[in-house]
């Protein structure tokens, strides 16, 4: 019996080390109902003693193993084989297996398949080491060798990675682009960082991460972030312990940029989740004035506070929601400068990132989702007071989602009308909408993202 990776004392391990802490990480993540992401911070935890280096080639490898999930199942079911972690693994090795002996994968490309000898090899039954192959398992091998990820015979929810449900709404949104759209979901997403006005600058901490031996630059669209060229451990960077930067891709930190809060005013962040855009907000408004984060989650509003306190912004206060039509909202009518809606969406855009989300959403989800989104849209907006400005954004590519629950609230609602975005934020440009925000991988290298800035018509001049 292979001995759990939990008792590895030594670091650096073996490339079968790394296959067989993968296997590990695998059946957690098949059998626990979290996110992968959550999955793995857990997981390596538990296992301080893996080095930074071994716990960015298993999580490469996992991640590799996620995005191309589909294509992998297709093969093993082309063969006859069930559909579990070992034999993902071995299919993958077989077609691709890049990041099993350190290398790295790119996207859809084969960046060095295994030979069934060099597989056997690394499955050699040792410490640490994956179980011996069985010769069933060696005939799949054979039957793969010589073979790629990719197939002509794949359907195109098998081939781009993308659940049939969602497969008609995304061509219908990206039509002729649909393809290269796809395409770049399936790449890696780069790291995104926002650096935090109220305890640093821009340029001083791209010195102190180049100092670092990073390649960092800014980001090319928003005003605080900086894009990291690499994917460093997390650890080792001082400024993310600090509160001088936080993780946030510039898409993300686009949004909350589009809400312009002032010093001074009174700002709502409708579902706030981890608080990655009230600290943007709060950080906008220089500290001064009033920010509350509200979610149905108080624990999520805990571990946001945390970060708050770490961010030196003093001017949040956490509300935690029984619903979206909790009583709080009811009392505070008419009260808020600005009100950000990030609604709860299938989360298409971020597939690039969470590539597992893709297959945990299903089809029934969206029939959920859509009048959830337009219940907390219509709730939040009694928030608002006159001439004030409302935020609706979601990080989905689905015009479901998007455009169209703009529009029904726009027909329900008309004290409210659309900002375009070239007048809420004139820098923006380039926007896959011509009033929104539309952002895709694609075209803007940052997930996929859709806001629409919506301004309260003024109260009404007394006769």
């Amino acid at each position: 019996m292979v001995p759990p990776f939990s008792s590895l004392i030594v670091s650096p391990v073996t490339p079968a080390a790394r296959l067989q802490a993968t296997l590990e990480l695998m059946h957690e993540v098949d059998s626990v109902a979290r996110p992968a992401d959550a999955v793995v911070s857990a997981w390596f935890r538990a296992r301080r003693q893996i080095g930074d280096r071994d716990r960015g080639q298993i999580y490469d490898l996992l991640h590799a193993l996620l995005r191309h999930h589909a294509r992998i199942v297709w093969w093993l079911a082309k063969h006859g084989r069930p559909d579990v972690p070992r034999n993902r693994l071995l299919a993958w090795l077989a077609l691709d297996g890049g990041t099993a002996l350190g290398g790295k994968t790119s996207g859809n490309k084969t960046s060095g398949s295994k030979t069934p000898d060099q597989i056997h090899g690394l499955f050699s039954g040792g410490k640490f080491a994956p179980a011996v192959l069985t010769d069933h398992e060696r005939a799949l091998l054979v039957k793969l060798q010589g073979s790629t990820i990719d197939h002509p015979a794949m359907p195109d929810e098998v081939r781009f990675e993308c659940p049939s449900w969602a497969v008609e709404p995304l061509r219908r949104r990206f039509d002729d682009t649909f393809e290269r759209e796809m395409a770049a979901l399936l790449t890696p997403p780069p790291l995104d960082l926002r650096v935090n006005p109220v305890k640093s600058t821009r340029e001083a901490m791209l010195r102190a991460l180049r100092d670092l031996g990073l390649k960092a630059e800014p980001s090319r669209l928003a005003p605080f972030g900086i894009r990291v060229k690499e994917r460093p451990s997390l650890a080792s960077l001082p400024m993310l312990k600090s509160g001088e930067v936080e993780i946030q891709d510039e898409g993300s930190q686009l949004v909350a940029m589009l809400v312009d809060a002032r010093p001074g005013e009174r700002v709502v962040d409708f579902c706030a989740g981890a608080g990655g855009k009230t600290l943007a907000i709060a950080a906008q408004m220089a500290n001064k004035g009033h920010v509350i984060a509200c979610d149905v989650s108080d624990g999520r509003l805990k571990r946001a506070a945390e970060r708050f306190r770490r961010a030196g912004l003093h001017n949040i206060e956490t509300r935690p929601l029984a619903s979206e039509t909790d009583r709080w909202v009811k009392r505070h009518k008419g009260s808020f400068d600005r009100v950000l809606v990030d609604a709860p969406c299938s989360g298409t855009g971020t597939w690039r990132r969470n590539p597992d989300a893709r297959w945990r959403q299903q089809e029934a989800g969206l029939d959920h989702l859509l009048p959830l989104q337009a219940r907390i849209l219509a709730s939040a907006a009694r928030l608002v007071k006159p001439g004030g400005r409302l935020v609706y954004a979601t990080c989905s590519m689905l015009p479901e989602e998007n455009e169209a629950q703009v529009a029904a609230f726009l027909a329900a609602y008309p004290a409210f009308h659309v900002m375009p975005v070239r007048e809420a934020a004139p820098q923006l440009t380039g926007s896959a909408h011509p009033d929104h925000l539309s952002l895709t991988p694609a075209r803007h290298d940052t997930d996929g993202f859709f806001a629409a800035v919506l301004q309260r018509e003024p109260a009404a001049a007394p006769a």
